[in-house]
């Protein structure tokens, strides 16, 4: 089965570089572990303030800077899996450090 796990920070936390999480050992273990064939995309995404937001209203594009609504706490990464039911999606996401440092991990089926 596919699904999509959310890495979800806290707001105004720290924010970590890619080369800092490739330093950080608890996400060096959890990318060797997970990488074994079970991730099949995804990516870390830049912080939630250098988000822009689009609407349409009417003929009118609307733009603004930031997330799409204020929050304590917002997207900082996804990756796409292929498991084998929810149960292991579910222990995949206990695993990432994201889920105990104050964030959390939104596991979300994908339709096939």
């Amino acid at each position: 089965m596919k699904y999509v796990l959310l890495f979800c920070s806290p707001a105004g936390g720290e924010e970590q570089s890619p080369a800092e999480h490739a330093d950080d050992p608890r996400f060096a273990a959890y990318f060797e572990e997970v990488r074994a064939g079970r991730v099949t995309g995804g990516a870390r995404l830049r912080p939630a303030t250098d988000a822009t937001t689009v609407r349409v209203r009417g003929d009118e594009v609307l733009l603004s800077d930031g997330p799409f609504a204020e929050t304590k706490e917002y997207l900082a990464g996804i990756a796409f899996i292929d498991v084998a039911d929810l149960d292991e999606a579910i222990a995949l996401a206990a695993r990432h450090p994201a889920a105990s440092d104050g964030g959390s991990v939104e596991v979300r089926p994908v339709w096939e």
